[in-house]
């Protein structure tokens, strides 16, 4: 049984890493900690469970053996740091880290306390994306060409625990990026995932298009991420993040390869849609994949939890997560110096 504690009791929390963790048999949530106490006191009195009056009293409880690090992007290197030196394993929500420099500290750590440091990045355990990379590898398609793919939706003031303009994801010292951060990494991480190669080239522009803050002005981070990413196999293609797509969420991908077409939660009817240069169509019905407004079990904690209980290795891992980490800063720098740039791996 894994002794669990939470750093951060926001939506993600709330809707995913809590609830997952009471459902989990071989997970016994012992208590939270939030910066707004009174929010941290009502959820922990919901689940009986212990309200920490500071982050460093939950790390200095020996009972606890794991913590999830679900607070604002800026604060994730330091408090993963922080858990790893108290001796805890440690699952961080996505992004790893604002800087290179701050995901590499944390691998070190992790390493030098002998613990392990999971990357929640859940759209690897999307069904679909599983059953993708298995028929990618298998040549379903041949050798993969190009492809597009595509993470958008209106935008987190709607999902943000403080809904509204005032969200955390607008401000820029406390999100330090914005779409790519939130949902350009996803695409970014399950690109490599799918096809087995890595990142190694971007031309990228972030851009502020639309969304404003309570102050009417123009939001300091990106609201809109287009990348065209260069693949260690030689594929060539698109990677798009946006919330300012003001309609149904989109989070779909299309794979173009020697033999045929692979389309991925691109049809509302199938998960899959395999169209082959020669025969029938195949389609794939799996599970639909997760969206703001219809939340499912993400099956990260549950991998969190069995890595650590069978001392195997995860697909979560953050030695591998870092390469995906790699291709958005390198994205970043493409932006700012308007110009491609090569992902040091």
């Amino acid at each position: 049984m894994l002794n669990i504690g939470i750093l951060g009791c926001g939506k993600i929390s709330q809707v995913r890493h809590i609830p997952e963790y009471i459902a989990n048999e071989n997970a016994n949530l012992v208590g939270l900690f939030d910066l707004d106490a009174q929010r941290c006191a009502e959820i922990a009195a919901k689940y009986g469970v212990k309200a920490y009056v500071s982050a460093q009293e939950l790390l200095d409880d020996p009972a606890i053996d794991a913590v999830s690090v679900c607070v604002a992007n800026f604060a994730h290197a330091d408090l993963t740091i922080q858990a790893l030196k108290a001796g805890k394993h440690v699952l961080c929500e996505k992004p790893m880290a604002i800087t290179l420099e701050e995901c590499e500290s944390m691998l070190a750590e992790a390493e030098k306390a002998g613990k392990r440091l999971l990357i929640g990045q859940n759209q690897r355990l999307a069904k679909a994306h599983e059953k993708a990379r298995e028929l990618v590898a298998a040549g379903e398609i041949g050798k993969v060409i190009t492809f597009r793919t595509t993470f958008g939706h209106a935008g987190p003031e709607t999902w943000s625990i403080t809904p509204g303009k005032n969200t955390w994801f607008f401000d820029k010292k406390r999100a330090a990026m914005g779409a790519m951060a939130d949902l350009g990494i996803h695409k970014t991480d399950m690109l490599r995932y799918i096809l087995g190669q890595d990142i190694v080239r971007t031309t990228a522009r972030l851009l502020t298009l639309d969304k404003r803050g309570a102050d009417d002005q123009l939001i300091g981070v990106d609201d809109n991420a287009i990348c065209i990413y260069e693949t260690s196999g030689g594929a060539f293609g698109t990677m798009t993040a946006s919330w300012t797509y003001y309609g149904r969420e989109d989070n779909s991908t299309a794979l173009y390869g020697t033999k045929g077409i692979m389309r991925i939660y691109d049809d509302p009817a199938h998960s899959i849609v395999v169209i082959p240069r020669e025969g029938e169509v195949k389609y794939y019905d799996l599970e639909k994949i997760q969206t703001n407004d219809d939340q499912t079990a993400s099956g990260v904690i549950d991998e969190f939890v069995e890595a650590i209980a069978q001392d195997r290795p995860s697909m979560l891992d953050a030695t591998d997560v870092i390469k995906s980490m790699k291709a958005v800063f390198a994205s970043i720098r493409s932006s700012e110096e308007r110009r491609p740039v090569d992902v040091a791996l």
